[in-house]
């Protein structure tokens, strides 16, 4: 199979999806005074929605095994939480898109034509035009957070947090229409990167739990600590984790997702209190899923 087609298609794939959230999240965070505000996040979140769409039209062989197989796309979640996020928000979410991604047929097409190379160009094109268009929607919040001058219900942490991973989505996507040679090392944020990704999501977690999840609360703060450590030891390292470091990350984010996915599903069954939208439960387990996947590939640095 063309690896540029491949790993342009995964690449959407997950984070397409992973920005129509952050969109949404960032909607449903605003109060109804912030009219404007509302729309611009709601255009955002549409848009990518159809860029997601897009890509499923010409992703079937496509796609690896072990990408699919990872549950970084959905997870067993994914549709209910997506349907108890719209019936608590009212933002319509096209669930069909998760059923999709779900049912994707794996690597059986030999050759990929040349009308469907240029399709996966223009996608590629339009996700940079939309991305730069994102990131300084997200930077102008977070501007006008600062400044006393905007209110929404995300941390300002979570801002920046979601920011960044826009940002690794655009150089990716930038990397792929300049290199049609570029390797699967290449494109995936470093260990570092993802380690802090991590732990800010146990930081947010944290701080979403109700006061009285105490017991959540202290695994929670564990998994911040702990990836902590981790990125104390890589930076002693001049920022290039070891084998043995490598390993740790894995060990410890494959304990934090199953944290995550006990999460989603008492979440998902009102079983914690919390004021953790399902949606974004789910989000963070298949971004520790997505995680998981480079480390056993080795396509972190």
């Amino acid at each position: 199979m063309d690896l540029y087609a491949v790993l342009s298609i995964e690449t959407h794939l997950f984070f397409a999806r992973i920005m129509k959230e952050h969109s949404l999240f960032l909607e449903a965070g605003f109060p109804g005074k912030n009219e404007a505000w509302i729309r611009t996040a709601g255009w955002y979140r549409e848009h990518f929605e159809n860029l997601l769409r897009d890509v499923l039209e010409i992703s079937e062989g496509l796609v690896r095994k072990e990408v699919v197989s990872s549950c970084e796309l959905v997870t067993k979640f994914t549709v209910p939480a997506e349907q108890r996020t719209q019936n608590l928000s009212g933002i319509s979410i096209d669930s069909r898109l998760s059923e999709l991604e779900r049912n994707l047929k794996m690597e059986c097409v030999e050759e990929v034509s040349q009308e469907t190379l240029r399709k996966i160009r223009r996608l590629n094109e339009h996700a940079v035009w939309l991305l730069d268009g994102l990131i300084d929607f997200k930077q102008g919040i977070l501007d006008m957070v600062g400044k006393g001058k905007l209110f929404n219900t995300n941390y300002p942490l979570l801002i920046e947090h979601i920011m960044r991973e826009a940002i690794l989505y655009r150089d990716a996507v930038k990397k792929l229409l300049e290199n049609r040679q570029v390797t699967q090392q290449n494109l995936y944020g470093g260990e570092v990167f993802w380690n802090q990704i991590m732990m800010e999501h146990a930081m947010f977690i944290r701080g979403l739990l109700d006061p009285g999840e105490k017991r959540l609360i202290q695994t929670a703060d564990g998994f911040a600590d702990d990836y902590r450590e981790l990125l104390e030891l890589a930076r002693m390292q001049d920022c290039r984790a070891s084998e043995g470091l490598t390993k740790r990350s894995l060990d410890e984010t494959k304990r934090y997702c199953a944290f995550k996915a006990a999460g989603t599903e008492g979440i998902l069954n009102c079983k914690i209190r919390s004021i953790i939208l399902p949606l974004l439960a789910d989000h963070v387990l298949r971004e520790a899923n997505h995680y998981i996947r480079i480390l056993e590939s080795g396509y972190v640095n």
